[in-house]
């Protein structure tokens, strides 16, 4: 009977455990994409639950959420989860703040290394570049604004190329449509074919917060919470770190 009670609890532990268990549906953007796949494994490993997640740019983000396609959890700039909320496609009061990341440059792999170690110099150097290249992200309408505060516009604006939503800047840079690109570092540090230049200069940095949401039609609430708890724990902290951003 002992033996008999032990199975029976053991199988029921499981089925419990299978119940429990469920697939998180999560719309990210491509710059958390390292990060959060490094942290998942273990996170499905301890929980059980399964993430389906697309990873693709801030543009693409809004027109997933505009045409009412349906996630448990969002991740994309906290001004664009604001926006979100006020719209009522994320729950109020549930926004968290992840990770965050600085806008970075680089040039092709073997290519000579520019100046952009301050405002002037880097002035120079996007005057002097055949084209420029910028995402269509946050980063993006940085470099945009930034070249208008420079004085500087009307100069630049024929050569500069953006790269679709979705896509990293570095593959413009690989092929050699572009001489110079700007994108958050995260999605500059580890990509082949490129050198690394470095972060805009301090004065003329942006910060990007990037946020989870819970969506207003999420199917899986509680697994959705039970991710971002594992994205803001503090062993994420580490992960997140070497990938050139910084915790939330």
């Amino acid at each position: 009977m002992k033996s008999r009670f032990i199975v029976a609890t053991a199988v029921g532990l499981l089925v419990s455990g299978a119940a429990s268990a469920a697939e998180i549906k999560v719309l990210a953007s491509g710059a958390t994409k390292e990060i959060i796949n490094e942290i998942l494994p273990a996170f499905e490993k301890d929980s059980g639950h399964k993430v389906a997640i697309t990873f693709t740019g801030t543009a693409n983000i809004k027109k997933r959420i505009a045409a009412e396609e349906t996630y448990d959890l969002v991740i994309v700039g906290a001004p664009v989860i604001d926006a979100f909320a006020q719209q009522g496609k994320i729950a109020s009061g549930t926004r968290t703040d992840l990770m965050k990341s600085g806008v970075g440059v680089a040039v092709r792999a073997g290519a000579s290394k520019p100046d952009v170690g301050s405002s002037e110099a880097l002035k120079k150097t996007l005057l002097a570049a055949k084209s420029i290249g910028y995402s269509s992200g946050p980063s993006g309408d940085h470099v945009v604004n930034l070249v208008e505060r420079m004085g500087i516009a009307d100069q630049v604006k024929s050569k500069m190329k953006q790269v679709p939503s979705g896509s990293r800047i570095s593959t413009m840079i690989e092929s050699g449509e572009v001489e110079i690109g700007f994108q958050q570092i995260s999605e500059l540090i580890h990509e082949k074919e490129i050198d690394y230049l470095g972060p805009l200069p301090s004065e003329l940095q942006k910060i990007t917060v990037f946020s989870a949401g819970l969506s207003t039609g999420a199917k899986e609430p509680e697994a959705a919470k039970a991710l971002v708890k594992a994205l803001t724990a503090p062993n994420a902290a580490t992960v997140i770190k070497a990938h050139g951003m910084e915790p939330g």
